[in-house]
């Protein structure tokens, strides 16, 4: 008797957006495949346990109490996964942060920059950062502005902070080509190595322009209730 295997909606997937990805890297000629964060913000375990037995180890999260619940026994049984903080961070969750995240993708402000060079050398824990550029001058979101960038990355690299790259979230309903063509000239400037641009209506985009993080979450795990 022969047994048919039925993979997994999100497994399936994400396949699917490796595929694509692997498309447009090819017929753009990119030398570095990006990595897919997997975002998980607001689904229960039971949602991506498929992906993690498939073997993804990358995974995105907004808020820090919501990452503590979810993966902290997980990431004991599977020290490789590695954790993703996309959302603002306060300062006063910190502590907590570094505790639970490998990654955190907002860095921006130097009150922020100092309070996690503090905690790294309390918890003697390095991680790898991001800085998140408003990167359309918009009011209504987080970021450093484009003029006080070069000042904050200066700053962490005095504060010995591992910056590894820019983020940034274009303005909604624009198209985004010109904003991750601007970010990816930051980061050269810079000669950061890594870029966290691309979600799910734009990653395509986000690779042709060199991001070598994307975050992608309904495209995977569909949409959130």
């Amino acid at each position: 008797m022969i047994t048919k295997f039925i993979m997994h909606d999100s497994v399936q997937k994400y396949i699917d957006i490796i595929n694509l990805i692997k498309l447009k890297i090819e017929d753009q000629k990119i030398n570095k495949f990006p990595k897919v964060i997997a975002v998980s913000k607001t689904f229960n375990l039971d949602k991506i346990l498929p992906l993690i037995n498939y073997g993804h180890l990358d995974y995105g999260e907004n808020k820090v109490q919501e990452a503590i619940e979810k993966w902290t026994e997980k990431k004991h049984e599977n020290p490789k996964i590695r954790l993703h903080l996309i959302g603002k961070l306060q300062t006063n969750k910190v502590k907590y942060a570094l505790k639970i995240f490998d990654y955190i993708h907002s860095i921006d402000s130097k009150k922020l920059a100092k309070k996690i060079a503090d905690e790294e050398v309390r918890q003697n824990k390095k991680i790898k950062i991001f800085l998140q550029v408003n990167i359309g001058d918009e009011d209504q979101k987080s970021g450093v502005s484009k003029h006080e960038l070069t000042s904050l990355y200066n700053y962490c690299k005095d504060l010995k902070l591992n910056v590894i790259g820019l983020m940034c979230l274009p303005p909604i309903n624009e198209d985004p080509n010109k904003y991750f063509k601007e970010i990816y000239q930051l980061n050269k400037k810079l000669d950061l190595s890594e870029l966290s641009m691309g979600m799910s209506s734009d990653y395509l985009k986000a690779v042709e322009n060199y991001s070598t993080y994307l975050r992608i979450g309904s495209s995977i795990f569909g949409s959130r209730s």
